[in-house]
């Protein structure tokens, strides 16, 4: 039991809050390329971001494990983009410093969602059968996915630019 909860139930919740985060995070990340305000969408993505984070510590485990890494990294740029967006209010450097680090953290959801697919879907297994993953498959579509991220970012620090009062 976790929280009162089975562990399938558990999971079920805990990939619930990972979608929504995703889902949210994406359309955050299109606002930022188009320097456009979505507040309630942010607050979402960074929230269900956080919970995601957090609860994946409330499964069982022995020894630190590479999603705790991540978890732990996610963590900490989640937080330096809340102090940005809602602390220092995205003024002077803060503003890049709060895309940075909240695209690295859907970036982060999203590299987990990736390796979760090719774990849980059969047709994905099949193309990369080893746990972790790491047959070609596998490798293209990260390498897909951090091109996507790197050139997202790129741009989301060119184009943003909240107007004042944002967060």
């Amino acid at each position: 039991m976790i929280l009162g909860m089975s562990l399938a139930t558990f999971t079920a919740v805990h990939v619930l809050i990972s979608l929504i985060a995703i889902a949210s995070g994406i359309i955050v990340m299109f606002g930022l390329l188009g320097s456009n305000r979505r507040p309630g969408l942010t607050a979402t993505f960074l929230l269900f971001t956080i919970l995601t984070s957090a609860s994946g510590f409330l499964f069982p485990f022995e020894k630190l494990l590479p999603s705790h890494i991540i978890a732990i990294i996610s963590l900490l740029l989640l937080a330096i983009a809340c102090v940005a967006l809602y602390g220092m209010k995205l003024s002077g450097e803060w503003r890049w410093i709060y895309v940075l680090t909240a695209m690295v953290s859907l970036y982060l959801n999203m590299f987990v969602l990736v390796i979760q697919s090719f774990l849980k879907l059969g047709p994905l297994h099949a193309l990369a059968p080893s746990v972790p993953p790491s047959e070609p498959p596998f490798a293209i579509v990260q390498g897909i996915l951090l091109l996507f991220f790197v050139v997202v970012i790129i741009g989301a620090l060119r184009r943003f630019r909240p107007t004042a009062g944002y967060a």
